[in-house]
């Protein structure tokens, strides 16, 4: 009769920010399609300059998602009922921008994207370069992890492990996003002046498992 043990490797790594990912939207909208593209092809020419002037390149730049929709509103009629009314064509392009942890870079960055005629709406997220170093880390703490367990369990049980027979991991996609909150309410940065700020982002906690099978002699 084989006989098994199964047991579960928990990785867990802490790790500091050292990349900084601001995510950007320029909505565009008007009745006509063709000044609706127009008006989002001379939005994103004037952020690209922005970017540009900051010290960055062109291809910094990157889109993350381009969409056109039609966009509705219900309007009431003289009957109290209501109906769907086209308002318009929506484009929204999505970009993404990403440089090395600095807050002074991100505090000129901020401050020129503020003050940019596209007027951008913008999020700041803080991550890490290596994310494949980090995956490692993590496979190689839960594996070690599981074998400590399965040598303990089996040690107490009076058998003695044998083949791996199994590994059981699921290729998910890792968070490594630093919990830190960091908002800023666009509609209120658009006055002009250099915004100044001092912080440390909290460090990335990620945890990862990995499901092993030993044959027990």
């Amino acid at each position: 009769m084989n006989r098994f043990i199964t047991v579960k490797g928990i990785g867990k790594v802490c790790a500091k920010p050292d990349l900084i990912e601001l995510e950007l939207n320029l909505p565009r909208k008007n009745m006509d399609y063709n000044k609706t593209m127009k008006a989002s092809t001379e939005a994103i020419i004037i952020l690209q300059e922005a970017v540009m002037s900051l010290g960055f390149e062109k291809k910094d730049l990157k889109t993350r998602d381009f969409s056109v929709k039609t966009s509705y509103k219900s309007v009431q009629d003289s009957r109290i009922n209501y109906k769907k009314v086209f308002d318009g064509f929506v484009c929204t392009h999505s970009l993404k921008l990403e440089f090395d942890f600095d807050m002074k870079k991100l505090s000129d960055v901020l401050s020129t994207f503020a003050e940019c005629p596209a007027k951008p709406e913008f999020s700041v997220n803080f991550s890490i370069k290596d994310k494949d170093a980090v995956s490692e880390a993590l496979l190689v703490n839960a594996s070690q992890s599981a074998k400590e367990k399965a040598e303990i369990l089996a040690k107490a049980s009076g058998v003695t492990l044998g083949q791996i027979i199994t590994i059981d991991y699921n290729w998910g996609e890792l968070h490594l996003y630093s919990p830190t909150n960091f908002a800023i309410f666009n509609e209120n940065t658009h006055q002009g002046g250099r915004m100044s700020m001092d912080m440390e982002p909290d460090d990335i906690d990620v945890s990862d498992a990995v499901t092993f099978v030993w044959s027990i002699d």
